[in-house]
């Protein structure tokens, strides 16, 4: 039985290097692996000196370097240096230039009370001199042209201005790559090699990405079963690609049905998210991809507003804090009662901050549709720290009728109450806009009515599929999936993805400690790994040009080792004020950085990318730092909050803290005020983080 053929793309990037005359004969030799990669003679030997299975088939000057497994080949590189012997032992390559060489990463987070940082070397000049005609050959932009031919360091390419892919070619062709490292790149489906030749004539613009095993199961799973498929996963295992490619099939299923033109929902919580997930459906799906709507579950949710009544006057934050605080002395003038219970339901009312009674409202009453006081009195309220009895749910339940009255009044409504609407108008709706299937990406952060409504909204229970992380839940409260809609009852139909494809070994296990005071879910998940780097680092700075000055080197050292992009650097933090600055900070440093809001944000602009922690949900950056606590208390509680409603805020921002944490793929830095005293900013394992002054 002939192996499968898989690659990685510094493979194709190498392939097209090759002088064209060349590559059909390289394509034949692949057919020679497609029937027996195993090691034989002096044409397939085993390459020493990597931790790694790894292999070249000679032919000529040329070599193709593999790895092989139980029915599968993987492409790993192609080139045309000669192998090195020492002894009888064939020996890796020795790179013509190592860029690990230059990495200043590890001296740079060394322990010290006073970090110094080394300066770049700017002799390190490329082994090849790049030229239109290698340019052309690789099938570089040609706006990228005059960038590039005038780049004659490993630093100015690294500092050169275009795109990442564009950069990754160029050095996997200049340079001998690690292939202990290209081990650990996304694998792609070859398929035929005469889509490899179609790809070097620039016929084929990419390959589609290679599915584990394990991904692989759980898009095929549960097709045929009596409900919905819920998929868990911590950050970084995939679940929103597993839901991409559930896509695919299910678009495959409805057309062999008879479904000529199928009508797919695809949404996910962020508006970061959906030109992301557009682009990559376009790329998997072709023209299938006109079948897919791609949208916020908020976005449709306005849209049939708007449709059914008219454009609605949704209040801002601070529009319902003002509103809550003119019901409450209402509120409190309305209390029935004996005494004691009049005393306590007016206490409960009080200590409670406008915020809390906001959320209350909002996420518990509001959001899984409470419409009488009996059955808020009995509604468990799990992910909420305060607990409260009868009577004072009855306290809190009166004010929220004045609440509401006065928000009527002012035309207003919540965006709770918008959700509410739309599911009630969906359910009186002739002809409701139903879809053939519903794919919900992060669902963790969607409210009971948000899911409720998107259920409705799904023709067949058994084409719903929902990914989900409790642990990476920012505002959501937790429930109960049967709460929500009868149809959603996940029973033997719950797979957990466990593999991290994204962030490395050492950055997701400090970040899980980190977590432990604010997990939501705990069932234990025995997780695995792809990629191994440095420990994650903490920095204690005193002021904005401390700060500053270490995000600049942090982002140019770390680039500079990854042999990335300074596109690739992203700066989280807590407020849009404190971006803002940090911004402004690191532009007069002279390091290109911008701040970007969720629907501003460009992922294409080669620039330090600056976000809140709450927009950085669901994307990923090789290069992070979580800075910006400088001018703030954090998190923001205001005096005289009670320490059970602290308790809950702190668990809900330390979530937030562990998605940033978990947006670094490679390299990760937090910096925090020196002597802060925020037990959110001081808790940090000292046999999983790199501290330095931090004690």
């Amino acid at each position: 039985m002939p192996f499968e053929i898989i690659h990685k793309p510094t493979f194709t990037n190498q392939l097209l290097a090759i002088p064209k005359e060349q590559i059909v004969q390289i394509l034949e030799k692949i057919e020679v692996l497609r029937s027996d990669p195993q090691p034989h003679g002096k044409l397939k030997k085993k390459l020493h000196g990597y931790q790694g299975n790894v292999y070249r088939l000679r032919f000529g000057d040329y070599r193709i370097v593999y790895t092989y497994g139980d029915g599968w080949v993987v492409l790993l590189g192609v080139d045309a240096r000669k192998d090195v012997y020492k002894g009888e032992k064939l020996l890796a390559d020795v790179p013509s230039v190592e860029i690990s060489n230059f990495s200043n990463l590890e001296n740079l987070l060394t322990p010290t009370v006073s970090p110094t940082f080394p300066q770049q070397s700017s002799d390190n000049l490329l082994p090849v001199q790049l030229t239109e005609e290698l340019l052309t050959r690789l099938f570089v932009p040609k706006e990228c042209f005059s960038t590039l031919l005038i780049c004659h360091t490993l630093d100015e390419l690294l500092a050169a201005n275009v795109p990442a892919l564009v950069r990754d070619r160029i050095f996997d062709c200049i340079t001998s790559p690690n292939f202990d490292n290209v081990l650990a790149q996304p694998s792609l489906m070859t398929g035929s090699t005469s889509d490899l030749l179609r790809f070097t004539e620039g016929e084929l613009l990419g390959f589609l990405l290679k599915l584990n095993s394990e991904q692989e199961k759980f898009v095929n799973w549960a097709l045929e079963a009596s409900g919905p498929t819920l998929i868990k996963g911590s950050p970084g295992t995939g679940k929103s690609t597993v839901a991409l490619y559930r896509v695919r099939v299910l678009i495959d299923r409805l057309k062999s049905s008879g479904v000529v033109k199928p009508r797919i929902l695809f949404t996910t919580y962020t508006n970061a998210l959906i030109t992301f997930s557009q682009q990559l459906l376009e790329s998997l799906l072709g023209e299938d991809a006109r079948y897919v709507e791609v949208k916020t579950a908020d976005t449709l949710i306005y849209s049939l507003i708007c449709q059914a009544t008219g454009e609605p006057k949704i209040a801002e934050l601070a529009e319902l804090k003002n509103i809550i605080k003119q019901a409450l002395p209402i509120a409190i003038n309305s209390i029935s009662g004996n005494l004691l219970q009049c005393q306590a339901q007016v206490q409960t009312l009080e200590r409670l901050s406008f915020e809390y009674l906001i959320e209350e409202i909002g996420t518990v009453i509001e959001a899984r549709n409470i419409t009488t006081l009996a059955a808020y009195q009995t509604t468990p309220r799990a992910g909420r720290a305060i607990a409260l009895n009868k009577l004072q749910r009855q306290a809190i339940w009166q004010l929220r009728d004045y609440f509401y009255q006065l928000l009527q009044e002012q035309e207003l409504e919540t965006w709770f109450q918008l959700r509410n609407r739309a599911v009630k108008i969906v359910q009186a709706m002739e002809n409701p806009p139903i879809y053939d299937a519903v794919l919900i990406d992060e669902a963790q952060d969607l409210d009971p009515n948000t899911l409720r409504l998107l259920t409705q909204l799904c023709c067949a229970p058994n084409r719903l599929f929902v990914t989900a992380d409790a642990n990476q839940s920012i505002y959501g409260s937790g429930f109960r999936w049967s709460d929500v809609h009868q149809d959603l009852k996940f029973t033997g139909r719950t797979g957990i993805l466990r593999t991290n494809h994204r962030t490395t070994k050492e950055i997701d296990q400090a970040a899980h400690t980190y977590l432990a005071g604010g997990i939501l879910d705990d069932e234990p998940v025995q997780r695995s790994y792809i990629h191994s780097g440095p420990p994650p680092a903490v920095r204690a700075v005193t002021n904005r040009a401390d700060e500053g000055e270490l995000i600049k080197q942090f982002c140019q050292t770390a680039a500079h080792e990854f042999r990335l992009g300074i596109g690739a650097c992203a700066i989280l933090t807590p407020t849009e004020r404190a971006g803002k600055r940090l911004a402004e900070q690191l532009n007069y440093l002279e390091l290109k950085a911008q701040f970007m809001s969720s629907k501003e944000l460009d992922l294409n602009q080669q620039v330090v990318k600056i976000l809140t922690l709450k927009s950085a949900k669901g994307l990923e950056f090789p290069i992070v730092a979580i800075a910006g606590f400088l001018d703030t208390t954090y998190p923001a509680i205001a005096k005289g909050t009670p320490e059970s409603e602290t308790i809950e805020i702190l668990a809900r921002e330390r979530r937030s803290l562990f998605v940033g944490m978990t947006r670094a793929m490679r390299a990760l830095l937090i910096l925090v005020p020196e002597n802060t005293a925020s037990p959110l900013l001081q808790e940090f394992d000292t046999n999983l983080w790199n501290l330095g002054a931090i004690t």
